[in-house]
């Protein structure tokens, strides 16, 4: 995998739609397809970057004025999907970090950036389910490079107005480590 494209969408009926043709127009996989809060449907789809980016054309087409955001990212961080699709196995825990977005799109973002900023694990990126159609990132790794990971995926949310909050925690007990998980 290459690349992630996503398509955010205010209706749910073109958003089962716009998926079916996505999928059908190019050699993607389908990451996740369905409803997110408050009433959206977002589309994550995976490939090489040619065929991401003409199923993301597609969606568009399809989607058309239901389309409220969208996304492409070229040689995306491995830990990307797993952290999505809630995946990751982390062990060991120096230091916590936690990015809170009002944008679906800008927490993948800032979650990529973060990835590729600094040595860190991610542990999960929430996309708008049962959270009001916020998203929020956790990450860890040593304090210094959750600190460094946590300030490139803030950058991604205060350049575009859609970061709520970050929070970097050191040594985090063992209760609410395990709760991230």
């Amino acid at each position: 995998m290459d690349a992630i494209g996503m398509i955010e969408l205010n209706s749910i009926a073109r958003g089962i739609e716009t998926a079916d043709h996505m999928v059908k127009a190019a050699n993607v996989e389908l990451i996740m397809a369905k409803p997110v809060c408050p009433g959206k449907y977002v589309i994550l789809i995976s490939g090489d970057v040619g065929s991401v980016e003409s199923s993301v054309k597609v969606g568009e087409e399809i989607g058309a004025q239901y389309v409220v955001d969208k996304l492409l990212i070229p040689r995306v961080h491995h830990q990307l999907i797993g952290a999505i699709n809630q995946a990751t196995e982390i062990n060991d825990v120096n230091a916590v970090g936690v990015l809170e977005y009002f944008s679906i799109a800008t927490a993948i973002v800032g979650a990529d950036a973060a990835a590729k900023t600094a040595q860190v694990e991610l542990i999960e990126v929430r996309l708008g389910i049962g959270i009001g159609g916020k998203a929020f990132v956790t990450l860890s790794g040593d304090i210094s490079a959750v600190h460094a990971a946590v300030e490139a995926g803030a950058k991604v949310g205060k350049d575009n107005g859609f970061l709520v909050n970050k929070a970097v925690i050191p040594s985090p007990s063992k209760e609410v480590f395990a709760k991230l998980l």
